[in-house]
């Protein structure tokens, strides 16, 4: 039996650890029988923490009196750069769309405000709680009152026909799930596949034609991405410092006093029948590698990393275990480095180590950061890993 121990990355914590692993189970055991998943959580024990309190933190506010500087799109598709823009503000497509309207004021006695219909809409979705968009994860239902009530709706009303409100309505839903997801530091984040899907039907939902909740997506939003996510960083600077602290807490412990890390992984792996695989995310992958190169472990017969930065750290001088230009040594395994185009954070090895590392490419359609957690809820990264499995 093949066991393939998993190895999280950087600021992955209880409940999200077990939910990230069952997810990895479920997709390698969907398509390869007879394996065994062994976590190795290695947050719990040895990752960072604020010892105290968060006094190191910027105080509330220290962002106000600067200037908004335009940023661009994140460098990717223009669909993938304007969804970036509506995660950053899930309403930015609503004030575009309010800022073309015409509203009067005054309306003709008896006629209905032609925001009422799609508001009975949401009330309607709203019924429904979180099922429509389960694939998101939690919060579809306030996310839609919120909407319904939002002083905007009405002048976008104004200036949109009922399918594209309705289609525009389901993005900016759409969007705010998944920025809720970030917010919270998932380590899972849809692939852009599920994302589109949710949002043709969250709009079908609205009253939009089928596929019409992708209308008019890049043509309304990217006109203003840059400065939408501009503003929302700022006003968001103290919460999103407090969301990093683990992550960049964790690659600073681990690069000063990662020898307890690859320890306990030696002992987990020294305890496991072969053939056994590791599979390391982000951090999780240098952990792996680091492990690998510093002693023989006979038992590991294939490395799968992905979205890592070994092979980054390795060419910087960085790496722990090995400076270059020194060759990774021959007892280490066959390595299967995944990497997505888009993820910032995702490096490729197979230049700096000829013959030894293979790199395989997955798009999950997600924009940076969002592409960083997208790899376990890619299809095609189960599947390049079960094709290799031992």
């Amino acid at each position: 039996m093949t066991a393939v121990v998993f190895i999280h990355g950087t600021g992955v914590r209880e409940p999200g650890f077990s939910a990230l692993t069952g997810r990895v189970a479920a997709g390698l055991t969907a398509l390869r029988d007879g394996l065994r998943i062994v976590p190795y959580y290695w947050g719990g024990t040895h990752g960072a923490t604020l010892g105290a309190g968060g006094a190191s933190l910027p105080p509330q506010g220290a962002a106000r009196g600067l200037a908004d500087a335009p940023a661009g799109p994140d460098g990717g598709d223009d669909t993938a750069a304007a969804w970036s823009a509506l995660y950053a503000d899930p309403y930015a497509e609503l004030a575009l769309a309010a800022v073309g309207a015409e509203r009067s004021g005054e309306r003709p006695p008896g006629s209905v405000p032609p925001e009422q219909k799609l508001q009975a809409q949401l009330a309607a979705l709203a019924a429904q709680g979180d099922a429509p968009a389960a694939e998101l994860g939690p919060g579809l239902a306030r996310a839609t009152t919120d909407l319904a009530s939002h002083p905007l709706l009405g002048p976008a009303a104004d200036a949109l026909d009922p399918d594209d409100l309705a289609a525009l309505a389901a993005r900016s839903l759409t969007a705010r799930l998944i920025a809720d997801a970030l917010d919270a530091d998932t380590p899972l984040v849809p692939v852009g596949d599920t994302r589109d899907a949710v949002a043709v039907r969250l709009g079908e939902a609205l009253g939009a034609p089928p596929r019409g909740a992708e209308r008019g997506l890049r043509s309304l939003v990217l006109r203003t991405a840059g400065s939408a996510a501009s503003r929302a960083v700022l006003r968001r600077r103290r919460a999103l410092t407090e969301a990093a602290h683990p992550a960049a807490g964790d690659i600073l412990r681990y690069l000063s006093r990662g020898a307890a890390v690859r320890a306990d992984l030696r002992t987990l792996v020294a305890g496991l029948e072969p053939p056994v695989v590791l599979v390391g995310h982000s951090l999780g992958g240098i952990i792996a590698l680091d492990t690998l190169i510093s002693r023989p472990l006979p038992q590991v017969r294939l490395l799968v990393t992905a979205g890592s930065q070994g092979p980054f750290l390795y060419e910087s001088g960085s790496l722990p275990s090995l400076e270059h230009p020194a060759p990774l040594p021959p007892h280490v395994p066959d390595w299967l480095n995944l990497y997505d185009p888009r993820d910032l954070l995702g490096y490729c090895g197979a230049e700096l180590f000829p013959g030894r590392v293979t790199d395989v490419a997955v798009d999950s359609r997600q924009p940076f950061p969002a592409a960083h957690s997208a790899y376990w809820t890619n299809p095609a990264v189960y599947r390049h890993i079960a094709d290799r499995l031992p």
